[in-house]
């Protein structure tokens, strides 16, 4: 199985950014294709985007197309999400995901290994 761990989050003033990261415990993790989500409170789970293992294909939501980059190092084992002009409608606990379909998908039962979120707080 896989163990992923969120890190990165925090509070950031409208315009900031951030930069997540995704540690997987793993050794087969450059198998997965990997996704990140949000959910606001009060809120369903959200898709952000997703990334094939081999990097070269990435898919993303409209609301953060142009703003947030997804990115792996397999190498160590780590998957990253880059926000930048960060909104407050981006304040949500941010979740990465595994999945064992080839196919980027936006679909979240399609990712059956998920790690605990990490906190983005935008401020106006």
């Amino acid at each position: 199985q896989v163990q992923l761990v969120e890190s990165g989050g925090g509070l950031v003033q409208a315009g900031g950014s951030l930069r997540l990261s995704c540690a997987a415990s793993g050794h087969t993790f450059s198998s997965y294709p990997m996704g990140w989500f949000r959910q606001a409170l009060g809120k369903e789970r959200e898709f952000v985007a997703a990334i094939r293992r081999s990097g070269g294909y990435t898919y993303y939501a409209d609301s953060v197309k142009g703003r947030f980059t997804i990115s792996r190092d397999n190498a160590k084992n780590t998957v990253f999400l880059q926000m930048n002009s960060l909104k407050p409608e981006d304040t949500a606990v941010y979740y990465c995901a595994a999945s064992t379909i080839a196919a980027l998908t936006s679909t979240p039962t399609n990712y059956p290994y998920w790690g605990q979120g990490t906190q983005v707080t935008v401020s106006s």
